[in-house]
């Protein structure tokens, strides 16, 4: 298929709040060994994507440096080697950026079929959330049935997929959020118990159960050590990210004397096969957790692909439930 030589993209015009997000003209991406081009239906928009626009998450040297880290399309261009989609194949896909824009170049193996039943628009929503939930709840934080699993930020995409996960694999699941309307939809999910945070400390909820077997954390900050002090012994907690920041001061002996693991990871630096590597146990154990109906995409709100700023100030209003995407195909 012979594709134009240049595309709408949202640049990132310089560091700063999302009217910086402007639309632009650039060149089609070109695929190299084992890389596929993608014609973006829908990209999702996530919170690495407002860090990257402010100035606080440059891409890898590699990257494209336009933002968008998922996104769901049809296959127009395959590189050398490429032996698992054909031209015309539809997909979502984990992107190391580039998804603000007609066109997204991917390697081969960070793609997937689009679950059945599944909407374009639910469908870019999946990658991320999904890489970073399962990579991090089950790979590294090794999440068994029936442990108590504590995630902050029930309602953001992270948080939704992440109750429904741990739910899905039989853990105990507890969750903060902050709203008590928030909180019933977490209950909804399949949280056993919801948490608002800002009438209710967690750390004495979560003691009154035994303490949390694992935490996943974006919050950073303050709740690094809350975190721990809610941790049942032999706990781990990993950290995603540090939306209050990621230094703090910490008596670290309570690590030692209670067997604590504290750990963590970004998704965007992995390399390519442990990327693949992910989405091999995402496609294997989460797309049959939504074939049978325990896991939907929970979605707030599409915008234009020209509205990429609007789409942002949603993103960090607070106040959406789920996740938020850009319609780029009209």
């Amino acid at each position: 298929m012979s594709l134009s030589h240049s595309m709408l993209a949202i640049e990132i015009s310089v560091p700063g709040g999302p009217d910086v997000l402007h639309p632009c003209s650039v060149p089609v991406p070109v695929p190299g060994h084992g890389q596929i081009i993608i014609r973006v239906a829908y990209a999702g928009v996530n919170r690495p994507d407002a860090l990257q626009r402010s100035g606080a998450y440059a891409p890898p040297p590699s990257a494209s440096p336009l933002p968008g880290l998922e996104c769901s399309g049809t296959v127009v261009e395959i590189g050398p080697g490429v032996s698992r989609w054909q031209i015309g194949d539809q997909v979502c896909a984990l992107l190391p950026g580039g998804g603000y824009a007609e066109y997204a170049l991917t390697h081969e193996a960070h793609a997937l079929p689009i679950p059945p039943g599944l909407s374009m628009a639910e469908a870019a929503c999946l990658p991320e959330t999904c890489f970073t939930v399962w990579s991090n709840v089950v790979m590294r934080g090794g999440l068994q049935a029936g442990e108590r699993f504590l995630v902050h930020g029930g309602t953001s995409g992270i948080g939704t997929s992440a109750i429904q996960i741990a739910a899905a694999l039989g853990a105990r699941v507890f969750t903060t959020a902050g709203s008590d309307e928030k909180c019933d939809v977490c209950r909804d999910l399949g949280a056993e118990v919801a948490l608002n945070y800002r009438t209710t400390d967690f750390v004495p909820a979560i003691q009154a159960e035994g303490g949390a077997n694992l935490i996943l954390d974006m919050v950073g900050g303050p709740y690094i050590e809350r975190n721990i002090k809610a941790l049942a012994d032999d706990g781990r907690l990993v950290q995603i990210a540090f939306l209050q920041g990621p230094k703090v001061a910490l008596n670290l002996a309570e690590v030692m004397t209670r067997r604590l693991t504290f750990t963590g990871s970004t998704l965007r630096p992995q390399s390519d096969l442990a990327k693949a590597r992910i989405a091999h146990a995402v496609e294997s154990h989460v797309w049959p957790m939504i074939a049978r109906g325990a896991f939907r995409v929970v979605m707030d709100s599409e915008f234009a692909l020209a509205d990429a700023a609007a789409a942002h100030w949603r993103l960090e209003s607070g106040t959406h439930v789920g996740k938020i995407a850009l319609r780029v195909e009209e």
